[in-house]
């Protein structure tokens, strides 16, 4: 991810793991190393974000805060942006609002494929935090999992289901019994839920002189639920069209869609298959997949962007097969 950018993300860096330690359901204990070329970065979302904006801002961004659009309104050669602190007009729009937001909607993108996942968050802050490695529990959460990031002065904890079922969670409870674990009590921590648009499949994401980027694009991971990367990537990608379309490319718009597709979603396409046989059987599937050490090299390597899983899912899933009919 680093390579996509000219400039250092390491001031907004709050620790790196080299292992996981996984659980079922807060038993079956197992730790495995990465193995990656890199490890993996923690972030506090507010001081990345935020230092994302100081680096626009220094290439001459400008951040108009606390305003809302109500509305857009396509006229002559250029959008009319409304706002609820004046108008603004733009030869290009970007709608990356987010999974709760309306831009894709104010745009005319009606009939998109939105698989939604959900998710609740804290960030406990703790002097003495144990930074030695991410943990996944599996099996308490139906369809997902629980987890805790480290970070400098605290923990990322938070429980995630990203696919559809009938049966009804209350994820705000289960991550509260979870986070007792780590001597956490997050019952009086603000606590942040949301929706997740993962990825379900191919879909256009321009119109006229206007692109959709990260989770308003539906770009999470449908396994892992993975949602900073493709954000960043969709940006990245976003800017390179426009770009392109002011310098006269008359095709750098649809281009945006196809490379999203042929980056992301190709490899999105494997993850969905995976987590299709992953979420039906977690107990097998955490037994013979999870508790590999050859399973979590290869995830981190996905993770870090030094393989794909269109390498690794025919492999994965026949073994997840296997083990479901031995069953």
């Amino acid at each position: 991810m680093q390579n996509w950018f000219d400039f250092d993300f390491s001031p907004a860096i709050s620790t790196k793991i080299s292992q996981i330690h996984y659980t079922w359901q807060m038993a079956d204990s197992f730790i495995a190393p990465l193995n990656t070329s890199e490890a993996v970065w923690m972030v506090r979302r507010e001081i990345f974000d935020h230092f994302l904006i100081q680096q626009a801002q220094r290439r001459g961004a400008q951040l108009q805060t606390e305003t809302t659009v109500t509305g857009l309104v396509w006229e002559n050669d250029r959008w009319i942006v409304y706002t609820d602190r004046g108008e603004f007009s733009a030869l290009y729009v970007i709608g990356a609002d987010g999974a709760k937001g309306t831009m894709a909607k104010m745009l005319g993108f009606k009939d998109r494929k939105r698989r939604l996942g959900a998710a609740l968050e804290v960030e406990a802050l703790l002097a003495e935090p144990d930074r030695v490695a991410a943990h996944f529990d599996f099996g308490s959460v139906t369809n997902g999992y629980l987890w805790n990031f480290p970070k400098h002065d605290g923990y990322s904890i938070g429980a995630g289901t990203f696919r559809g079922t009938d049966e009804k969670q209350n994820l705000k409870e289960i991550a509260e019994a979870y986070a007792y674990n780590f001597g956490v009590d997050i019952s009086k921590i603000k606590k942040y839920g949301h929706p997740l648009c993962l990825w379900d499949g191919h879909q256009k994401l321009h119109t006229q002189n206007a692109l959709l980027a990260g989770e308003a694009a539906c770009v999470v991971d449908p396994f892992t639920a993975e949602g900073i990367r493709p954000a960043l990537l969709t940006g990245m990608l976003a800017a390179e069209a426009i770009d392109r379309a002011l310098a006269g490319d008359q095709n750098a718009l649809s281009n945006y869609s196809k490379r999203v597709q042929e980056e992301w979603g190709e490899d999105m396409s494997w993850a969905q298959k995976i987590a299709a046989v992953f979420y039906r059987i977690p107990g097998i599937a955490y037994r013979i997949g999870v508790k590999r050490p050859a399973a979590t090299r290869r995830m981190g390597q996905i993770l870090c962007g030094d393989n794909r899983y269109r390498d690794v899912a025919g492999a994965a899933i026949k073994q997840l097969t296997a083990g479901l009919m031995g069953n």
